[in-house]
This record gives structure tokens, C-alpha cells and sequence, in this order.
């Protein structure tokens, strides 16, 4: 793109450009405001360039992305990240702004006004014209309103975030020329802002009065490092500062969703959206053995700033670095934290954010916790990578328990979410190693709580949940675990109390709605699924599991528009099996048996330990015209893999009926009955059991059970799309249901 107009051409270096207090030198590289260099990094001045060289225009997210980044292997969110540091360093607030300008969905727009890069803003004492006049008697009191609003306001600090300052058109230095006596007026109003704001670069204010309680919300800590692979260590550090804080007695922690990372974070709308007197960010830069952290506490009823400081160490001082930041936080809530409860906070931190002799074992376990987050947001290779991780970490340092519980955790959801049996014996071995090593260790605790849960062992896995929620960082996944024991046992009361407490712990937190989404949908609540679904899709909105998810809750209910469109939104932010055989699924009810071949075809070469997506294959070759002995290698790798999981697993009543159908079209008639007999003697999933168990009574040639499971089907939230969709049951009768719930990622 060319330059956008003469203002800002010239000076002696070619291209600078000045706004307000701003100045910006192209060729030197350079950004300052009020004469002090800000900090940003490359991609992000590039940025500003584009929109100072078309001020006035709008540049859609699109042609930034390609002429910043080539538009490769990168998504929309590193230019929101950039922007949110472009505001940082201009002092620009996003929801009232006075330099950047967001289009939604669209692009992004400079609005201030340029001067000439070297000219002061023009001053002179000629005849003002009537209307000049006006404007000066309005812009006096306007000036001392502006300075005393911003008095209140808290002065930008180097964090991730800034509070909103009042809307500012940026007329004192761009309006037309004023006199002496109006810079006179100016000074005056900046220093009546200086003396009631009370702060000056960011220290802070003795007199400001302390949070009206002991709570603190903690943003995803940014990386300001070039390298894109530097982001873990940030969003690590981070994490952990969750934790630590989480065992100081007293204190309420929230983890803000990623969602407010995007953009600056309005202070006080996220202390009232999370119940919290004060919001904590921080930004790390990460260059050869350095680190640098700069870190701010913000009072959420006010915006001001209780503490900001930059930490400049060896990578090897980050357990001194971070419990230094800890330490602040806690020093800054001194006064409202319950009396008698500091030392113990202390101390709490110390062995918290030490959890091993060895920085780069914490470097690579930081690398291996990033896989799982992004496990968790539909990478499904993410938990075999987080182990190599969690090995390599436990390579370094032998005795890193917290690694060795990270193992087991990984392999478990490998088992939860892939249905690979392998799996579970890996996270046996990993579990008792864990245990070995430090059986004190919560974490620990924790995975052996979600062991003996798959096992279906509630007794052992109430009492290790137990154990593990006496430590304030993970009691919130410890409700979680006991809902779930508690919606396995029928127990659906105590199961929301559960899910509630949990929300309580962390609000805002997408796993929890979806967590409570999958209990509902197991229970029969579809609409009430959806809800939590969707809830959770507000706090993660990119997390393509969760649309998977969604999509397959849409399918079970009938609404195969809205399944299609969630299966599209998964697929286009990461392709997953799940949501590859989900669609499939949707083509399958359509009647494009083929396609929904390709697509199952697809689902199984990137994971083909998931027996179902071997079954919804053969569904489809089925209903595609091939005969049972082409299709019998897909049912027998299905009917082989499903019981080796069940072995593992014997309380997963729709796995029961998947397996029963399985062997249906293997002509195992018996052993079809007696695993739908067990499926329906559980007594959940009634509607999916119901429905499968329509479909193997049918191809077992028992028409009357055949109708019989239909009704029960029907009866049980089944719509009567789903039994019209499927070939066996549509030939029974004009009533009856669809092949079967093939979304094999459908609510996890």
C-alpha cells in the first residue's frame, strides 16, 4: 500500500508521522508518547504503519494479515493481539477510542488526526474568525473536565490491559489555532489531573484505598516474544499464578477466560462480570537467558492502579520471579486478607511455584500443559504430545511428581475421548509411578480420582476427589470429578450441586459448562445441553471441540441445519476426527451414504482407535449398497476395539448398544441381546440406547421389539428425523428412528 496523504510526510529521517502526543519514525523504527520510547514489537509497528499510511480508511483483518504475516499459519487472533499492545503503547482505550478504530469482523481504522511529524501543534496569536472563538470558549472548561476525569482514571501501566479512560477527540493539539492563554489553561488541567490522580509512572498511590475484599482475577498473561512458539511460557506462567494464588487462605482467584486477553480488558466490566475487587496481568518478553515481566494489579471498582513493576531476570531466577509477583499481590491485598493468615500465604507460594529443582524440566512441563489446553480446544494430538513433553521434563528431573501426574492425566483423556483402551493401562502405570514419588501431591490425587472414575470405582474415586479439593487450586476440577461420579450413579441432585459449586470456584469457565452440558445431555435434557453448550462456547469461542460438541447435541435433537453449521465452524478453526465423523453423520441422515463413507474414511486415518468411527463406516457402506461381507472387517475392527474398551469401562451404557449392534451384523445374536440387555439395565442414555436397541432387534429380525424400542425411543426425546433417517428402520415402519447416534464426538 502507498502513503495516505502529506500529514506526517518529512523530516529528516523521510516517513514520521505525529498525533497527539505521538510519535512515529518509520525509518528509525521508533514509537514515543510524551517524549518517553514505547515498546512494541515488530509485527505490531508494521501494523501501525499500514493504518497510519491510510488513516481515515478502513484495512480489513484480511490485507493486514497478508502483508504482516503473509497470512500464514496464523489466525485473526495474533492481529488482535497486536492491536491490544499497539493500544497499550498508545494509551488508546478500545471502548472509547481516540486512535484505533475496531470494525467488528472487519478490519481496523485510524482515526486520529495528523500533523506535520516535526511541527508543534500551531500556535499563534492572529485574529481568531467568530467560530474559532466558539470553539476556544468551549474547549477551556472542556479541557478541565477532560484532565479531571482523567485524574480518576488510571494512568496506562506496562500490562497486557488498560482501564477505560474517557472518551478524548483529541483536540488540544488538532483543532485549529489557539492562543498562549489556551496552552496556559492546558497546563493548568494537567497539573490539576497529576495532583488528583494521585500516581506518577505507575507507582502506587499510598493514600488509594485497598480493595473492599480479598479477590483477585488473573488474565492470561500475553507474550511480547517474536518467536510464536514462545507463547506456552507465557500462558504458563500465568496458569500457575492461578494455582498459587488459589491456595492463599482468604483469597477468591478467578482465572479470566482467554476472551479477555483479546483486545484490552475494560477493568472494571471484568471485576463485575467475575465478582472481583482486583485484576492482575502481566506481559513476558522472553529473549536468550533474560525474561522480563511486566506486571500490573488493578482495582476493579476503580481502575486505579495498586502496583506495577517490571521484573528483568535470568531465566533461571522464574521461581524467585514469580513468587516475587505473588508476593505483591498478596502485600497489596495485606489489608483485607483475614488476620493471622500471612505467613501461612507465604509459604503456601513458596512450594507451590517450586514444584522442581530444574528450570528447564518447568520449561518443558510449561510446553506439555500447553498441549493440553490445546487438547482440550479439539487438538486431538495434543495429549500424545503433551506426554512426550511431560517425559522429556521427567528426563531432566526424576522426582518432577507433577509431570509424572501430567502423564497419567494425558493418558486418561486419550482413553475418555478416543475410547483407546491402550490407553487406560498406560495411565494405571503412569498413576502408581505418580504415586510413588509424592503420594502428598494433590495433583496426584486428582489423577487417581479421574482413574478409579473411568473404572467406575466411586467409592475410590469420591475419596481421592476428596483429598485433592483440600488444595484451593484444583478443588474446582475436584467438584467436577465428583459430578461426575455422582451423575454415574443417577445421582442427578447432588451431581448439579457439584457442577454449581464448581461454577462458583471459576465462573466464566468453559469446561465447567461444558461439563454440566454433557450431564444434561446424558440425562435427556437436550435443550438444557445445548444452553451449556453454547454457555461455554461464550468463554472459548474458538475452541473446536465445543462446536463439535454442539453440533452433535443439534443432530440428537433434530436440527440437522444447525449440526451442519456447528460441524462447518469446528472444522474450519481445526479438522478433528470428531468432527469429520459428526458431519459424516449428517450427510449419513441426508441420505449422501457415500460421502458420509469418505468423511468416516477420513475420521479413522487420523484416529483409528476410536471403535465407533469403524462402525459408522460399515453404517455407511451398508446404506451405500454393500453387502455384509464387505462390510464385515469394518464391524468385526468395531465390535474387537468397542469390548476391549468396555473390559475398561462396563458402566458406558451407549458403548453397550453400539457394541450390541455391532454384533448384530455379525450374526452374534446372543451376545447382541445380552450387551442390550446390560445397556438398558443401566438406566441412562435411555433415549440412545432405546434407539440402537430399535436397530439391532430389527436386524435380528424382531419386528415387534424392534417397534417397541421405537416408542420407548420417541418417548425418551428421540425425534422422529433421526428414526426417519435410518434405512433399516424406515423399512420397519412409517414411525420408526435413524441408523443410530454415530457423533462420536458429540458431547465430550
Amino acid at each position: 500500500m502507498t502513503p495516505h496523504g502529506s500529514a506526517g510526510q518529512g523530516g529528516p529521517n523521510g516517513e514520521r508521522y505525529r498525533f497527539g502526543d505521538i510519535v512515529v519514525d518509520a525509518a528509525a523504527h521508533t514509537l514515543s508518547r510524551g517524549g518517553t520510547e514505547q515498546t512494541v514489537e515488530p509485527k505490531a509497528f508494521s501494523v501501525l504503519l499500514i493504518l497510519l499510511r491510510h488513516a481515515g480508511e478502513l484495512v480489513g483483518r484480511d490485507d493486514l494479515l497478508d502483508q504482516v504475516w503473509g497470512h500464514r499459519h496464523v489466525t485473526p487472533g495474533v492481529l488482535t493481539r497486536v492491536i491490544a499492545q499497539l493500544r497499550h503503547a498508545l494509551a488508546d482505550d478500545s471502548q472509547h477510542p481516540r486512535y484505533i478504530q475496531t470494525q467488528h469482523a472487519l478490519g481496523y481504522r485510524f482515526i486520529g488526526q495528523l500533523y506535520g511529524a516535526d511541527a508543534l501543534p500551531p500556535t499563534t496569536d492572529e485574529p481568531r474568525h467568530e467560530d474559532e472563538v466558539a470553539v476556544f470558549r468551549h474547549t477551556v472548561p472542556e479541557a478541565l473536565a477532560v484532565a479531571a476525569n482523567e485524574a480518576v482514571a488510571p494512568i496506562p501501566e506496562p500490562a497486557p490491559f488498560a482501564a477505560p479512560v474517557p472518551h478524548n477527540d483529541g483536540g488540544f493539539a488538532t483543532r485549529r489555532k489557539a492562543s498562549d492563554q489556551r496552552r496556559w489553561w492546558l497546563a493548568i488541567a494537567a497539573l490539576l489531573a497529576i495532583a488528583a490522580g494521585g500516581y506518577w509512572f505507575g507507582q502506587r498511590d499510598p493514600a488509594a484505598p485497598a480493595p473492599s475484599a480479598a479477590s483477585v482475577a488473573v488474565l492470561p498473561f500475553t507474550s511480547l516474544s517474536e518467536a510464536r512458539d514462545e507463547d506456552y511460557f507465557a500462558e504458563g506462567l500465568g496458569v500457575e499464578m492461578v494455582d498459587a494464588l488459589a491456595g492463599v487462605p482468604g483469597l477468591k482467584v478467578v482465572a479470566a477466560p482467554d476472551s479477555a486477553s483479546r483486545g484490552e480488558a475494560d477493568v472494571k466490566r471484568l471485576g463485575a462480570q467475575l465478582g472481583v475487587a482486583t485484576v492482575l496481568g502481566a506481559s513476558v518478553r522472553r529473549e536468550g537467558s533474560r525474561v522480563r515481566v511486566s506486571a500490573r494489579l488493578a482495582d476493579a471498582r476503580t481502575g486505579f492502579t495498586l502496583w506495577a513493576h517490571s521484573y528483568d531476570r535470568e531465566t533461571g531466577d522464574v521461581f524467585a520471579l514469580q513468587s516475587d509477583i505473588a508476593g505483591e499481590v498478596v502485600q497489596a491485598l495485606i489489608d483485607v486478607l483475614p488476620s493471622g493468615e500471612i505467613e501461612a500465604a507465604r509459604q503456601t507460594l513458596a512450594r507451590r511455584l517450586t514444584p522442581t529443582r530444574s528450570v528447564a524440566a518447568y520449561d518443558a512441563y510449561l510446553k506439555g500443559e500447553q498441549r493440553m489446553r490445546e487438547q482440550a480446544g479439539g487438538d486431538e494430538r495434543g495429549a500424545a504430545s503433551a506426554i512426550n513433553f511431560y517425559r522429556g521434563a521427567l528426563a531432566i528431573d526424576p522426582s518432577f511428581a507433577r509431570a509424572q501426574a501430567g502423564i497419567c492425566q494425558a493418558e486418561i483423556t486419550r482413553f475418555e475421548d478416543a475410547r483407546d483402551s491402550a490407553a487406560f493401562a498406560r495411565a494405571q502405570s503412569a498413576c502408581e509411578q505418580a504415586t510413588k514419588m509424592d503420594p502428598s501431591l494433590r495433583e496426584v490425587s486428582l489423577a487417581m480420582g479421574d482413574l478409579h472414575r473411568t473404572q467406575g470405582n466411586a467409592t475410590e474415586a469420591i475419596g481421592y476427589y476428596e483429598r485433592a479439593a483440600s488444595d484451593p487450586a484444583l478443588r474446582a476440577h475436584a467438584y467436577l470429578g465428583l459430578a461426575a461420579v455422582a451423575s454415574a450413579r443417577g445421582q442427578e441432585k447432588d451431581a448439579m450441586a457439584y457442577f454449581e459449586r464448581a461454577r462458583e470456584l471459576a465462573p466464566r469457565d468453559p469446561r465447567v459448562a461444558q461439563k454440566r452440558g454433557y450431564h444434561l445431555m446424558v440425562n435427556g435434557d437436550f435443550p438444557g445441553a445445548i444452553a451449556s453448550y453454547r454457555e461455554a462456547l461464550e468463554y472459548a469461542p474458538d475452541d473446536a471441540d465445543l462446536w463439535s460438541s454442539l453440533g452433535g447435541l443439534y443432530a440428537i435433537s433434530g436440527d440437522a441445519a444447525q449440526a451442519s453449521d456447528a460441524y462447518e465452524r469446528s472444522l474450519q478453526i481445526k479438522p478433528s476426527y470428531e468432527a469429520l465423523s459428526n458431519l459424516g453423520t449428517v450427510k449419513f441422515d441426508q441420505g449422501a451414504y457415500e460421502q458420509a463413507a469418505a468423511l468416516y474414511r477420513h475420521a479413522s486415518e487420523i484416529d483409528p482407535s476410536d471403535f465407533r468411527l469403524w462402525g459408522n463406516l460399515g453404517d455407511a457402506l451398508t446404506a451405500s449398497g454393500s453387502t455384509a461381507m464387505q462390510t464385515r472387517t469394518q464391524y468385526e475392527q468395531a465390535a474387537t476395539l468397542g469390548r476391549r474398551y468396555l473390559e475398561l469401562k462396563s458402566d458406558d451404557a451407549q458403548s453397550l448398544a453400539l457394541v450390541a449392534w455391532y454384533s448384530a451384523n455379525l450374526d452374534r445374536a446372543d451376545e447382541a441381546r445380552a450387551l442390550q440387555a446390560k445397556a438398558e439395565a443401566l438406566g441412562t442414555e435411555r433415549g440412545e440406547v432405546a434407539l440402537l436397541g430399535a436397530q439391532t432387534m430389527a436386524r435380528l429380525g424382531d419386528a415387534p421389539a424392534a417397534r417397541q424400542h421405537v416408542d420407548f425411543a420417541l418417548k425418551h426425546g428421540i425425534p422422529q428425523q433421526r428414526i426417519d433417517a435410518s434405512p433399516l428402520l424406515r423399512a420397519l415402519t412409517a414411525k420408526v428412528d435413524p441408523q443410530s447416534r454415530r457423533e462420536t464426538g458429540t458431547a465430550q
